[in-house]
């Protein structure tokens, strides 16, 4: 059974990096989707940032590729396979969803990052750049782009003005990134990568500035360095 699960989970990595070519010009949910149109909301990332897919969807190809050809039946790398293969599934399907409902989409990319969180937690000590450093990349990305997908509700939906949604996603990110990064010390790679998205988050609300949210997005990435620097592990 484990060798069917490897398989399943890799061949879920090939459908969810086939996402792109499925719908090859998607540039994030459409502005005039929601009842406020979300032109240049602060909560979103500069779109260079977007590009860590390109290595999250390799990564994964090559991890799950090495968990099916070289180590089906380990145990070490059994845990994982299940939450990680949900969350990539439902992945597979995520960007056509978004086409067509950002709040529909919002909803899976939460159920998503859970999974991979799941994931990344019950992911073993073996081939730890092939095992939990994709799912770290993975999980890390997630844990920025669900609490933004927040925001853009929050503004689009006329709840909040746009900063304040901002400050909320943001504020929902940092607690989430800090909470997991000190819970799960072995896996560095998944705080690197919220501060990959903060930096991005800085860079977009600097012309014109936005020092509330530039300022929050810059009071994470010094407390996500500050808790790698009291790890001892």
């Amino acid at each position: 059974m484990e060798k069917l699960w490897a398989a399943l989970l890799f061949l879920a990595s090939l459908a969810f990096a086939a996402g792109p070519f499925i719908v090859p010009d998607f540039g994030g949910f459409d502005a005039d989707a929601f009842p406020v149109p979300q032109n240049s909301p602060p909560v979103q990332p500069a779109g260079y940032a977007f590009a860590i897919w390109g290595p999250i969807y390799l990564w994964l190809i090559v991890s799950t590729g090495f968990g099916l050809f070289r180590r089906a039946q380990d145990a070490d790398w059994a845990a994982h396979r299940k939450p990680l293969l949900a969350s990539l599934a439902i992945g597979a399907v995520w960007l056509p969803v978004a086409t067509l409902s950002p709040l529909a989409a919002s909803l899976l990319i939460w159920v998503m990052l859970i999974a991979a969180l799941i994931a990344l937690f019950r992911a073993g000590d073996m081939d730890r750049w092939l095992q939990t450093a994709p799912l770290a990349v993975y999980a890390g990305w997630l844990s920025a782009a669900a609490p933004v997908s927040i925001g853009l509700l929050l503004g689009g939906y006329g709840i909040l003005p746009p900063t304040p949604a901002a400050l909320v996603g943001l504020a929902i990110a940092l607690t989430l990134a800090l909470v997991v990064q000190y819970r799960l010390h072995r896996a560095p790679l998944y705080g690197i990568t919220v501060i990959w998205a903060l930096v991005a988050v800085i860079v977009a609300n600097t012309a014109p500035l936005n020092i509330a949210v530039a300022g929050l997005a810059a009071l994470g990435i010094v407390a996500i360095l500050a808790l790698r620097g009291t790890d001892t592990e």
